[in-house]
C-alpha cells in the first residue's frame, strides 16, 4: 500500500501543476490583473490566402501589362483557377510567375471619418491582389498564362506586376492584452481603408494603415488598434449615444457630456477627452511600403472600425 502511495505522489504533483493557470507575463505596476483589463490574446495564424490576397495601398503601378482575355473570350469575361488567360505587354518569360492586381475605386462615395478621402489620396492608390499566374507561352506582343492561385476572378484590364514571395509570419505565444495601456511613444497612425471597403471588421479582416517602413514598420510587426472617446464623438452616428438621456431619472443633477456655453445645468461635467483610450484589437503586418502598410486582425475584443488609431506594439 505504501509503494502505491509513493508512486502516486509524483503523478498527483504533476497533475496539480498542470491545472495551475499559465503565466502570461507580469501585470503593470499600479493595476489589478483581471480578465476585463487584461484578457488573454491568442492570435490567429495567417494563411496563404491572408498573405497573398490582402491587397495594399501604394504609388500607382505601371499599366503596360494587363489581362486582355482568355481562351473562351469573348464569351467569358471572368477567369478562375486553372484557366488560360492572355496578357498584353512585353518582356514576359515562360515559366515565370506574376501577380495580377486590380486598381480600385470605391463606388460608395461616403467618408467613414472626416478627412478619409484626403488621407487615402495622400497614401496612394488602393489595389486588390487578384491572383498568382504562371506564363506558359509567349508571343511578340502577348503571352499566355495559367492561373495558379486565385483570390478573386480575373477580368480584362486587371494589371500584371512582378511576383514577390511573401514572408512567413511567426506569431507570439498567448499573452495578456492590456486593454487600457497608455501610449508607448512608438510610431502611431490610423486605419484609413480596408479590404472590400468594409467599415467594421473582426478577426481575419485586412486593413490599410497610413504608416509604413519609413516609420519603422516591417512585415511581422504587431500593431495595437486603439479607440478614444474623442474619436467616437466625431462619428455622426455613434456620438448620438453621448447625448442620450441614459442617466438615472432620480438624479437631482444629471451630468453634462462635453457641454457647450449654451448648456444649462448644475450637474457634473463629463469631458470625453479625459477618458482613457481602450485597446480594441491586435494586427500583424503582412505587407509594407515606405508610407503605408497592410495589417491582418489576429485578435479582436470588439469590431475594428476604419478610422481607428494604431500604434506599434512593444510586446
Amino acid at each position: 500500500m505504501k509503494k502505491v502511495a509513493l508512486f502516486a505522489l509524483p503523478f498527483l504533483a504533476a497533475l496539480c501543476w498542470a491545472q495551475q493557470p499559465p503565466s502570461f507575463g507580469p501585470t503593470p505596476e499600479g493595476t489589478v490583473d483581471t480578465t476585463i483589463g487584461f484578457p488573454v490574446e491568442r492570435a490567429a495564424t495567417p494563411t496563404q490566402a491572408d498573405l497573398y490576397c490582402a491587397g495594399f495601398i501604394s504609388k500607382p503601378v505601371p499599366k503596360g501589362r494587363f489581362v486582355t482575355g482568355g481562351l473562351e473570350s469573348p464569351f467569358t469575361g471572368d477567369f478562375g483557377n486553372g484557366d488560360a488567360i492572355y496578357l498584353h505587354g512585353k518582356g514576359y518569360e515562360a515559366g515565370q510567375k506574376y501577380t495580377v492586381v486590380r486598381e480600385l475605386r470605391d463606388p460608395d462615395r461616403f467618408e467613414v471619418f472626416p478627412g478619409q478621402f484626403a488621407a487615402i489620396k495622400a497614401a496612394g492608390q488602393p489595389y486588390s491582389e487578384v491572383a498568382i499566374i504562371k506564363v506558359i507561352d509567349t508571343r511578340p506582343r502577348m503571352a499566355v498564362a495559367r492561373i495558379e492561385f486565385g483570390c478573386d476572378t480575373l477580368s480584362p484590364g486587371d494589371l500584371v506586376i512582378p511576383y514577390t514571395e511573401k514572408e512567413k509570419i511567426a506569431l507570439h505565444a498567448p499573452l495578456r492584452f492590456d486593454r487600457y495601456a497608455p501610449a508607448n511613444g512608438q510610431a502611431a497612425g490610423r486605419i484609413i481603408l480596408s479590404k472590400d471597403f468594409d467599415t467594421e471588421l473582426g478577426t481575419g479582416g485586412k486593413v490599410y494603415l497610413n504608416i509604413g517602413s519609413n516609420h519603422g514598420l516591417k512585415v511581422g510587426d504587431f500593431v495595437r488598434v486603439e479607440r478614444t472617446a474623442g474619436e467616437v464623438v466625431q462619428n455622426p452616428v455613434d456620438s448620438i449615444s453621448f447625448h442620450a438621456t441614459s442617466y438615472e431619472i432620480t438624479q437631482k443633477d444629471p451630468p453634462l457630456v462635453n457641454p457647450s456655453f449654451l448648456d444649462r445645468g448644475h450637474g457634473p461635467i463629463v469631458e470625453t477627452s479625459e477618458m482613457p483610450r481602450r485597446g480594441v484589437a491586435e494586427l500583424v503586418i503582412v505587407d509594407a511600403t515606405p508610407s503605408t502598410a497592410t495589417g491582418m486582425i489576429v485578435f479582436s475584443l470588439e469590431p475594428v472600425h476604419v478610422g481607428d488609431s494604431v500604434e506599434i506594439d512593444q510586446q
